[in-house]
C-alpha cells in the first residue's frame, strides 16, 4: 500500500479534478494521474472517469474515498499529536485576507505563532477581493463582514467582534467642538470609506439599542482606511473605522473616540477553512492560534478603560 497514491487521491476528489488539486498541492497534474492510476491498477477498479470536459466520482470510488479519508485523518491525527508534543510543527500555510485585516489585526498575530515555530512557513495574500480558497489552493481565508457570510462547503470559524466607532483628531475636535449627543454631530467634517462621493451617513447604536442615522458630506473619500485614518489624525474630520484600525493611535491620544456610548457598526470576523478534515497540523495549529489571539488584538477598550475626549 502506497499512501501517496491515497492522499493525492483524496485531494483530486475534495478538490474535485486534477487541476485544481494540482494547484492546491502545488504539483503537477502528470503526478496526481500517475498516482491515482497506481491505486485504480493495484485495486482492479475505476476510481474516478475524466475526460476533457467531466470529472465524475464513480459510486466504488465513493466508498473508496470514505476509507481513504479516514485513514489518512489517523495518520494526520497521528503526526500531529507526535509533533504537538515535541514542538516540532512543520509546513506551509497558505492563508488570504484583506489590507486592513493584514496591516492591522494580522502584524501583532503572526509573527509570535512563527517565532513559537520556527519550521512553519506562512504564505499571505493580501487583497480586497474574495477570492475562492479551493481554486487559489488557500489553506484558510479571515474575512470581515457586516452580516452572515454566505452558505458553502467552507469551514466558519468566528474569531472576534469587530466593532465600529467613530474617530478625531484632537486638533479637530478643539476646533470644531465635541460632539454629546447624534444630534450635535449634525454639521461636522466626514471621512468616508468607499471613493464615490455621493453624501455619507453614519449608523449609530447607543445604550439600551437606541439607533440613530446622521448623514454628512464628506470632505474626504476613500477605499483604503489608512488613508482615513490619518485624515483624522491630521485633523480633517470625524471617520468611522473598525476599532482594531484604530487602537494605536487611540493609545497614543492621536485619535480620540467621539460619542464613545456609541458604535458606528457592527462587524464580526472570521476564519474560513476548505475542509474540516484532512487540515495539516500546521494550518490546525495557526488556526487554533488565530481563535485565541484574535479576541485580543480587535479589542479596543485594552488601551484604558476611558478613551472619550
Amino acid at each position: 500500500m502506497d499512501l501517496n497514491d491515497y492522499f493525492y487521491f483524496v485531494h483530486v476528489v475534495e478538490k474535485r479534478g486534477f487541476a485544481p488539486a494540482g494547484r492546491a498541492l502545488g504539483v503537477p497534474k502528470s503526478r496526481l494521474s500517475r498516482h491515482v492510476q497506481q491505486l485504480e491498477d493495484r485495486l482492479e477498479a475505476r476510481l474516478i472517469q475524466r475526460t476533457s470536459r467531466q470529472f465524475a466520482v464513480t459510486d466504488v470510488g465513493e466508498t473508496f474515498y470514505r476509507f481513504a479519508r479516514a485513514a489518512l485523518d489517523e495518520v494526520e491525527a497521528a503526526e500531529a499529536a507526535v509533533k504537538r508534543q515535541t514542538n516540532t510543527l512543520s509546513g506551509q500555510v497558505r492563508l488570504t485576507c484583506s489590507v486592513g485585516m493584514a496591516q492591522f489585526a494580522l502584524r501583532d498575530v503572526l509573527v509570535p505563532f512563527l517565532v513559537d515555530n520556527p519550521k512553519v512557513d506562512v504564505v499571505q495574500h493580501v487583497t480586497n477581493r474574495a477570492v475562492d480558497l479551493v481554486e487559489g489552493g488557500f489553506d484558510m481565508a479571515i474575512r470581515a463582514h457586516t452580516g452572515p457570510l454566505p452558505d458553502s462547503s467552507l469551514i466558519q470559524r468566528r474569531l472576534a467582534p469587530a466593532p465600529w466607532h467613530l474617530f478625531a483628531g484632537p486638533t479637530y475636535l478643539e476646533r470644531a467642538g465635541i460632539p454629546t449627543s447624534p444630534e450635535s454631530l449634525d454639521g461636522h467634517t466626514g471621512l468616508k470609506l468607499g471613493y464615490k462621493p455621493e453624501r455619507g451617513s453614519w449608523a449609530l447604536r447607543g445604550p439600551d439599542g437606541v439607533t440613530a442615522t446622521v448623514p454628512y458630506q464628506p470632505r474626504l473619500c476613500s477605499d483604503d482606511m489608512v488613508t482615513l485614518k490619518d485624515a483624522a489624525t491630521s485633523g480633517l474630520g470625524i471617520v468611522g473605522l473598525p476599532a482594531y484600525i484604530c487602537r494605536d493611535d487611540v493609545a497614543s491620544g492621536r485619535l480620540l473616540r467621539v460619542l464613545p456610548e456609541w458604535t458606528a457598526g457592527d462587524a464580526e470576523i472570521s476564519l474560513l477553512l476548505p475542509s474540516r478534515r484532512g487540515v495539516m497540523p500546521a494550518v490546525q495549529a495557526l488556526a487554533e492560534h488565530l481563535q485565541e489571539a484574535y479576541p485580543h488584538v480587535t479589542r479596543l477598550h485594552d488601551v484604558g478603560p476611558d478613551d472619550r475626549p
